[in-house]
């Protein structure tokens, strides 16, 4: 696989093992990464900056179990709008991104315009959401929702670990 920067500068195997260490744990020293690598902490912190610097590494996070925090349930709404218009797409956008519940939204081909991910406590707190949030968005025509029943895979990049 190859990645190249802004500079135009080749991402190698060296950057991408460091990618996959801190995908599995970002929290790992960079005396670590260094070892695991075969680079010093000077040329792996060089190399963390420069592809920051880059924009392929967009920040530190933290992973967190839903369920845990109380939000069970998760459920893929698809939504097609009434007009496709600037105006419109920007609106249902800026809307969505008020919606804390909101997790992905995807402006799709297809017979939908968009697909939603959404967390919720159970269907009484899905049923709250759209009465309250979702339909009160103005040029939704339709939705469809499936509630996930279970998660067979879930990555945040194609990088293995």
């Amino acid at each position: 696989m190859q990645i190249i920067d802004d500079q135009g500068k080749l991402f190698d195997h060296q950057d991408l093992a460091i990618l996959r260490i801190l995908l599995a744990d970002s929290r790992t020293p960079l005396q670590e990464i260094g070892k695991a690598v075969g680079l010093s902490t000077t040329s792996c912190w060089n190399r963390i900056k420069r592809m920051t610097d880059a924009g392929a590494i967009e920040g530190y996070t933290v992973k967190v179990d839903l369920a845990k925090i109380g939000y069970q349930d998760s459920v893929i709404v698809q939504v097609t709008l009434g007009s496709h218009n600037q105006e419109t797409l920007d609106a249902f956008g800026q809307a969505l991104q008020s919606i804390p519940e909101v997790l992905e939204a995807f402006l799709i081909s297809g017979d939908y315009d968009y697909f939603i991910r959404i967390a919720v406590k159970d269907t009484r707190d899905y049923e709250r959401l759209l009465r309250e949030k979702l339909y009160m968005i103005p040029g939704i025509r339709h939705s469809k929702s499936s509630f996930v029943l279970r998660t067979l895979k879930k990555e945040d990049t194609p990088l293995t670990c």
